[in-house]
């Protein structure tokens, strides 16, 4: 099969799909090798050449792993996806963040309420280490940010469910600015982080009681506010 420049997308797509129908019929697993780029192009009928163009935009889609000199491989499940879906609706809509926000309340309260049950101690001790990074980082809200990205991380982790787990991950990238410009309309009204250390502690404690009740209801309390201070963030900048 000859190929023009005008057929070349149509047919990298068409090796994409051939390889997630592979991939998501469970014929191949993570881990296993594809097959080399000889072998998919003659089954296909296509050139090498498009074989790899097809490949880069699997690997760029987090589905398959390349490294030099060996076969790609089918990669473990992963949150790649979802961040680049998360960060082109933030890109292209104003109200991205806040709608993503929105999404945010509504995954992580379950995965706190789901933490309360399926938490083991190495969950626990994860947040514990989470609230101690926080606690050091009260004055630099760049590593305070990243720190409190962990402790909702180890939320996730801790709910038992990997799909939230995913979902929470991918939200992380997008939303880092969000977080940050929360943390300065959190400032506009507390002198301290201190005390959003405490509003983490007792989500950390409600799991930790194994209160899901708890849980969900102190992490909705903190997002709502966390809400409230990008709000608050994006009026003060608006009214410079």
């Amino acid at each position: 099969m000859s190929e023009t420049t005008t057929t070349k997308k149509a047919a990298a797509r068409d090796v994409v799909a051939h390889v997630e129908r592979m991939i998501f019929s469970g014929e191949m697993e993570p881990g296993d090798s594809l097959p080399s780029e000889t072998e998919l192009a003659n089954a296909l009928g296509l050139s090498r050449l498009t074989v790899r163009e097809a490949i880069r935009a699997l690997e760029a889609r987090g589905l398959v792993e390349v490294s030099h000199g060996r076969r790609p491989i089918v990669a473990h499940a992963n949150a790649l996806p979802l961040h680049d879906f998360f960060s082109a609706a933030v890109r292209r809509d104003a109200r991205g963040v806040m709608e993503l926000l929105e999404v945010r309340l509504a995954v992580e309260v379950h995965a706190a309420q789901l933490a309360a049950t399926h938490a083991t101690r190495a969950d626990l001790d994860a947040l514990e280490m989470a609230l101690e990074r926080m606690r050091n980082a009260v004055d630099d809200e760049v590593a305070f940010n990243e720190a409190d990205i962990r402790f909702h991380a180890a939320v996730a982790s801790a709910s038992g469910n990997r799909i939230l787990g995913f979902l929470v991950e991918g939200m992380e990238g997008p939303l880092e600015l969000g977080r940050l410009n929360s943390i300065r309309g959190y400032r506009t009204h507390a002198a301290s982080l201190l005390a959003l250390v405490d509003t983490h502690k007792e989500i950390a404690d409600a799991i930790a009681a194994r209160d899901g009740r708890a849980a969900g209801s102190l992490m909705r309390k903190h997002l709502v506010q966390t809400r409230n201070d990008l709000r608050a963030a994006f009026s003060h900048d608006a009214g410079r």
